[in-house]
């Protein structure tokens, strides 16, 4: 019998170790471009929300609090444009990879259902559908796949590794389309407070849905937005159809989150400060990049929104990859994300101020 962790791709990032030996020979120390992984300190309010919710002896719920679905609610009325949302619209999850990962087993999917994500995409869709021993089909505009036994269709707005965003009107013709074929939505929005040159729109706005959350489900997370990637923080809204069921195999499954980090999330979720100061903090990453990367002879493409840059030497990635490499930073080889990534490579921005200085200098900013 085989192994669960033969169903899954060799894990990618282990390609990047000897380019990223070479990128940490630099004489100043390596700028690791490469993972989005936040770098700037945790709120103090959200940090002051755990500290005053440490002494919690007794299981969480999966449900989470009252105040916890209330903040949910109220945020995706404040900040989506969501309308008519209860309790029963949102679920907490543990981080959205969790998430992402587990829900097409969660779901039921199986041999003979097929699970369909972008061209270039984060890789873990492609995991999840492999977990639940599912086929999987990657596309460039979901309307023109089969739907017969399609179940799950991921869309990824704005795009990771790409930053592009998806028109409201895009949207709205995907999930018409899909709502006639009987296909399940599930919008990956992890970065739509993240727009730079354009305003990403959520799947639960009425303009995109009609006023109704029948087979969508939207995906956010706190990683980004309020640096609580360590917090393992984040939630789906949508069809109580589908979040219902997901809550009762949760329960079962154990899958909460903590109490103190419920009430954190509570609090960066009722604050809007923390999130422009760190939009700022980013925008001005951003730019310093760009500029510098254009500047290298870089071409970039879609990065309108999200924490990355994604940019092209028209060559293999890998090559990208050694250049920048022999320059002391790391990035990541656009293959990780599909095929179509084979010529460009993904730059994030969230490295601190003194490295992005010390990227831009190395590339002749």
């Amino acid at each position: 019998m085989s192994s669960v962790s033969d169903r899954l791709p060799a894990f990618p990032w282990d390609k990047l170790a000897p380019y990223k030996k070479t990128a940490a020979a630099h004489p100043d120390g390596i700028v690791d471009l490469s993972v989005g992984t936040p770098v700037d300190p945790v709120p103090d309010l959200i940090q002051k929300a755990l500290v005053a919710a440490a002494d919690s002896p007794g299981y969480p719920t999966v449900w989470g609090t009252p105040e916890l679905r209330d903040a949910i609610t109220g945020w995706l009325g404040r900040r989506l444009g969501a309308r008519d949302l209860t309790h029963h619209h949102v679920l907490p999850v543990v981080g959205s990879k969790e998430l992402v990962a587990w829900l097409p087993t969660q779901l039921g999917l199986g041999p003979g259902d097929k699970v369909a994500y972008p061209r270039l995409a984060y890789p873990t869709y492609e995991v999840g559908a492999r977990l639940a021993r599912a086929d999987h089909e990657s596309y460039d505009d979901p309307t023109d796949l089969d739907p017969a036994n399609l179940k799950l269709l991921w869309l990824n707005s704005p795009s990771n590794p790409t930053g592009r965003v998806l028109p409201k009107e895009e949207l709205t013709r995907i999930v018409a389309w899909a709502r006639a074929h009987g296909v399940l939505v599930v919008s990956d929005e992890c970065y739509l407070e993240l727009g730079w040159e354009a305003d990403p729109v959520s799947v639960l706005h009425p303009d995109v849905n009609g006023g109704s959350h029948d087979g969508i489900v939207a995906v956010h997370s706190l990683s980004k937005r309020s640096n609580l990637a360590g917090y393992r923080a984040a939630f789906i809204a949508g069809d109580p159809a589908v979040l219902g069921p997901l809550l009762e195999i949760r329960k079962h499954g154990g899958m909460m989150t903590s109490a103190p980090t419920q009430a954190a999330v509570v609090a960066a979720l009722g604050d809007d400060d923390h999130v422009h100061a760190q939009r700022a903090r980013y925008a001005a990453r951003r730019s310093a990049l760009r500029d510098a990367l254009l500047s290298h002879g870089f071409h970039i493409e879609h990065s309108e929104a999200s924490l990355y840059l994604w940019a092209t030497r028209h060559e293999s990635c890998w090559n990208t990859v050694a250049h920048l490499a022999d320059l002391g930073i790391l990035a990541a080889p656009g293959d990780f994300y599909g095929p179509a990534g084979a010529h460009f490579v993904r730059v994030a921005f969230t490295a601190t101020d003194e490295r992005v200085a010390a990227a831009v200098a190395r590339l002749g900013g």
